[in-house]
């Protein structure tokens, strides 16, 4: 019987500092300094929390901790919400550029995604076409919310950008849908991380709303979309989206209901709710087959080695063992294949090939 894999279905990579160009760093649009502690725009910074935010030692992160393989998103900081056009297009080019020779160089070990901006719809298209057909990339990040070109904030899932999903569902893509970017349209102060820990998981479900409501999980079936963290706000809200579709039919006429998505064959969401009630619940809406491995390292906020929470990559999945939430085979499956169904769908050959670029 062949070893099964595990696979990190959400993960992240930055740059070396020498890596990014410098009208980057110029533009005040993304840069990281030297000496490798901080990332950095014009009126921002984070601290670099672990090491292995890069390369190598992501590789050697990922051989301590018995990883096969890691599905890289782009970066959240490189969405371009409020960039000019010319300075938009060079940043997400940049990125993913970046993350296909990632995938090149290191296929066994590396499966990256793309990432496009819907406020300017042909552009993205374009983008999209180039890095499926010249860079065989196959998994494209979408952000929650993006600002359109008059500034206005909209949901990924506004049905003007069907041309996205359209080409989506013609080249059999995975999807990947991360919040950002709250605290520029939220009018809250960011105070106590907020926008991470509670209007991040906001956005998600509110993703997650329309993408149900307009039914895009059946009028888009080559398309597989993943939900980050969970998309944790959205499994205790299901019960008041069905409440109220059936309470006020007027305000959603034409719409799709909510029930109709539960548990679709389209729909993912991965591990990383930090708690075994969050993942019980998860798996009590939807099923595990539609549940995938997601460790979102090296953040913080990521399921890291920590003394101080006694924590360790995969840990959430081990307890839901331990408390028979999950039996062996569903853990098999979402560490290796429900992994490859998202990546892949219903091509088989495309499986094949995923599977022995990660064993060669």
């Amino acid at each position: 019987m062949k070893r099964k894999l595990r696979i990190n279905g959400h993960s992240h990579l930055l740059p070396y500092p020498e890596e990014i160009p410098d009208y980057m760093q110029e533009k005040g649009i993304f840069w990281v300094d030297k000496d490798r502690k901080f990332m950095l725009q014009k009126d921002w910074s984070r601290p670099v929390t672990d090491s292995s935010f890069f390369l190598h030692e992501k590789l050697e992160w990922m051989e301590r901790n018995k990883l096969d393989h890691a599905v890289v998103l782009n970066l959240s900081q490189l969405y371009g919400n409020g960039l000019r056009v010319e300075e938009m297009k060079k940043a997400l080019r940049f990125q993913n550029d970046f993350n296909a020779k990632i995938q090149h160089e290191h296929p066994s070990k590396f499966t990256c995604g793309f990432v496009v901006h819907p406020g300017f719809l042909r552009s993205a298209c374009w983008e999209i076409e180039r890095c499926v057909e010249e860079h065989g990339l196959q998994l494209l990040c979408l952000p929650t919310h993006y600002m359109d070109t008059i500034g206005t904030w909209r949901s990924i899932y506004d049905e003007e950008n069907e041309p996205i999903f359209e080409l989506a569902n013609k080249y059999n893509l995975a999807v990947e849908i991360h919040p950002y970017d709250g605290e520029k349209f939220i009018k809250l102060e960011n105070t106590s991380w907020r926008f991470h820990l509670i209007w991040m998981l906001a956005q998600c479900a509110d993703a997650y709303h329309f993408l149900t409501l307009n039914g895009y999980q059946e009028k888009y079936p080559n398309m597989r979309t993943c939900f980050a963290h969970g998309g944790q706000l959205a499994q205790i809200n299901l019960g008041r989206r069905i409440q109220g579709f059936d309470g006020r039919p007027d305000l959603f006429e034409g719409k799709h209901h909510p029930r109709k998505a539960v548990g679709h064959k389209n729909i993912f969401f991965d591990t990383l709710v930090h708690d075994t009630g969050g993942l019980e619940l998860l798996i009590r809406n939807h099923g595990t087959k539609q549940v995938i491995m997601g460790l979102d390292d090296p953040y913080p906020l990521g399921e890291m080695e920590s003394d101080q929470q006694s924590s360790y990559p995969g840990k959430i999945l081990d307890l839901a063992m331990k408390r028979d939430i999950i039996n062996q085979k569903e853990y098999n499956a979402i560490w290796e294949d429900n992994v490859i169904q998202w990546l892949c769908g219903n091509d088989e050959a495309a499986k094949e090939k995923l599977i022995k670029r990660i064993l060669a």
